[in-house]
């Protein structure tokens, strides 16, 4: 495979080229949160955070921190002219009334036809944490997940089926990865691009699944 993968903050603006003008959108915790530090220049996306925060900006510059300011990650953010704050309850009550035109998440598994897994292993040790998670990948017009490909044993975090407990039935729309990006469909996987060097038929090997073409 001689191929370069997207850096996580390549794989955030790939993300972020995606999002259309006037979407409100939801970041999940973790790698997710990238994608605010990316979002094109001349068009308005207003970003939510399930705690109670609508129209976040970007991260803030160094020394310029302020931690009663936060997301539902309990990282520092702005806040862009206009947003607001309101009671976790609205919060959930946006996330579940449909309001939100996309969320992007983070997963352990999804699968070709878009099934979500991303709130626990279930493996011993492990403490679940499912947070707003469900509801924003019922409640959001499109569920988009950002990940690595692989996990560090080198298995696909892409799979047929989820082996972990599920967030949600066929409710993936895209999967962006450090490697290629995918959209999950009835049919199973469909080819939206990949990085420079790595063909249709290693990332078939890679995951283990068809891929249909673009």
């Amino acid at each position: 495979m001689a191929c370069e993968k997207r850096t996580k903050d390549q794989l955030a603006a790939r993300v972020a080229r995606d999002i259309h003008d006037g979407a409100y959108v939801n970041l999940g915790i973790g790698m997710p949160t990238l994608v605010a530090n990316h979002l094109p220049a001349g068009i308005e996306i207003v970003l939510h955070s399930e705690n109670g925060i609508l129209g976040m900006g970007p991260a803030p510059a160094a020394g310029q921190e302020d931690y009663d300011l936060i997301n539902a990650g309990k990282q520092p953010v702005t806040l862009r002219q206009g947003g607001a704050f309101f009671h976790h309850a609205d919060s959930f009550g946006m996330m579940r009334g449909g309001h939100l035109d996309i969320c992007v998440l983070g997963a352990f598994q999804v699968s070709a036809t878009g099934d979500l897994a991303n709130w626990s292993t279930g493996e011993p040790g492990a403490i679940p944490a499912v947070g707003g998670a469900m509801d924003l990948a019922t409640g959001a017009r499109q569920t988009w997940v950002m990940m690595d490909l692989l996990t560090k044993q080198g298995q696909s975090k892409v799979v047929e089926r989820c082996t972990y407990p599920l967030t949600g039935i066929a409710c993936v729309k895209r999967v962006y990865t450090d490697l290629a990006t995918f959209e999950c469909t009835p049919q199973g996987l469909k080819l939206i691009d990949a990085v420079d060097g790595l063909s249709r038929a290693e990332l078939e090997n890679l995951t283990g699944l068809p891929i249909m073409a673009a």
